[in-house]
C-alpha cells in the first residue's frame, strides 16, 4: 500500500477512519470502485450523522426554550396578580414575598 503516492494517501485514510486493512497485501489499485465505495460511504455517513446530530440538539434547544417561555409568561402572570388583585398591606407580608 505504501508503494505508490495514490494508495499512500488511501492507506492513511483508512487509518484515520479505524480501519487496519491497509496493512495487508491487498492492493487496492486493482479495485479502483472499491476505493470509491469505501470513500464514499464513510463520508455519506458522517454527513447523516452530524445531521442526526443537529436534529437531536435542536429538538433538545426547542424544549430548553418551552421551559424559558413558560417560566417568563408564569412570571408575567404573577406580576399581574401582584400589581392588580392584592391590597397595598398584602404586597408587603414577608411570609407571601420575601426579600430572596
Amino acid at each position: 500500500m505504501f508503494v505508490d503516492f495514490g494508495t499512500a494517501i488511501f492507506a492513511m485514510y483508512l487509518f484515520l477512519i479505524g480501519d487496519s486493512s491497509a496493512l495487508s497485501n491487498w492492493t487496492y489499485k486493482d479495485n479502483p470502485s472499491l476505493v470509491i465505495l469505501i470513500v464514499l460511504f464513510s463520508l455519506l455517513v458522517v454527513v447523516y450523522l452530524m445531521n442526526l446530530l443537529i436534529g437531536l440538539l435542536n429538538n433538545a434547544i426547542e424544549k430548553d426554550n418551552n421551559k424559558a417561555s413558560y417560566l417568563v409568561q408564569k412570571a408575567e402572570i404573577l406580576a399581574e396578580i401582584e400589581l392588580l388583585y392584592l391590597l397595598p398591606h398584602q404586597r408587603r407580608w414577608h411570609e407571601w414575598f420575601p426579600e430572596v
